[in-house]
């Protein structure tokens, strides 16, 4: 496993990560998400992601519980969760990053991961509702308080983070140190542009989620949505119509026909291009069962293979510019 400084951060993370959103929130059982964890952690892995929002609390429970019941010292992990939607439908505790929110809601994350801190905290969405400074004073304060050791934030633009890095260097506190955004061969464009290298001037780590842009590079939607797969679960009918998509399973077809020939399947290579970007610090992968987690980790020996003309091919299948 390669570990990657998280921006200018002193932080190592491991250039692949789990992340828990379906698989411990909808799928979940104390007994797989320990074998899924042991996996990861046997691999290198070094850092686990969650969110309030996934389950409803529900994958931070898990999450928690899976991580009591291993014993692991928490020296040895990295333990990342984000806050923005909120577990209470009333006004102030929900869709906000507001102070009120904020410190109340890294104390019921703890009490619900079994941990006195964590070490990256990320405002999960941008809030236009609330001011800037506030935020900012406030993540700076949790980890004052020695309840996060970093802040970030996910999902917001340059501009957004810009402004959240200059409020924090104005008024001396802690700024952003990392940025979790969606990256795959179809999302292209909010990584290999002039985006990275502005976060890398302010010294901003970036972690990726969705490397196989919800499976459909895995080649597993070919024909139809496979039971126990996340598109059949209730509440994902919004991801179907691009799973099935003729034209964009068109490419995955070519992109596999790369990996065959490396003696590798589809998901691994889409794994491993990620990895092959030097500007991301960690790519975040989802796995509903060990097995395939233990599949997807593999990606890391696959990566030295990706020479300057496999790349190239890859490149020709989906071209930069062309998110689709």
């Amino acid at each position: 496993m390669e570990y990657r400084r998280l921006g200018q951060a002193g932080l190592r993370v491991s250039v692949l990560a789990y992340g828990t959103w379906v698989s411990f929130s909808e799928q979940g059982e104390l007994s797989t998400a320990m074998d899924i964890l042991e996996v990861a952690r046997q691999a290198g892995v070094n850092l686990f992601d969650t969110a309030d929002c996934y389950g409803h609390g529900q994958a931070e429970i898990l999450l928690g519980r899976a991580l009591r019941e291993l014993g692991w010292d928490r020296a040895t992990y990295v333990l990342s969760t984000k806050l923005f939607s909120g577990l209470r439908d009333c006004v102030n505790m929900c869709q906000t990053l507001n102070r009120k929110y904020l410190l109340q809601a890294i104390d019921e994350s703890l009490e619900r991961l079994r941990t006195p801190f964590v070490d990256l905290l990320y405002c999960h969405r941008p809030d236009p509702g609330t001011p800037v400074e506030e935020t900012v004073w406030a993540m700076s304060d949790i980890v004052a308080a020695g309840k996060a050791h970093y802040w970030g934030t996910s999902g917001w633009s340059v501009e957004q983070i810009r402004q959240a890095w200059e409020c924090a260097e104005r008024y001396r506190l802690r700024k952003p140190s990392m940025e979790q955004v969606e990256y795959n061969l179809f999302k292209r464009a909010s990584l290999d542009g002039a985006y990275a290298a502005r976060l890398a001037e302010m010294g901003v780590g970036i972690a990726t989620w969705s490397p196989l842009a919800a499976g459909l590079l895995s080649g597993k939607y070919q024909h139809a949505i496979p039971r126990g797969s996340r598109a059949a679960l209730p509440g994902y009918d919004w991801l179907r119509t691009s799973l099935v998509d003729a034209a964009r399973n068109g490419r995955v077809r070519e992109l596999a026909a790369i990996a065959h020939a490396l003696g590798a399947t589809p998901a691994q290579l889409a794994i491993a291009w990620c990895t092959r970007n030097r500007a991301l610090s960690s790519v975040i992968l989802g796995a509903s069962n060990p097995a395939q987690l233990r599949e997807n980790l593999r990606a890391v020996a696959l990566a030295p293979l990706l020479t300057a003309e496999l790349m190239q091919r890859i490149e020709h299948i989906f071209p930069y510019g062309n998110d689709s």
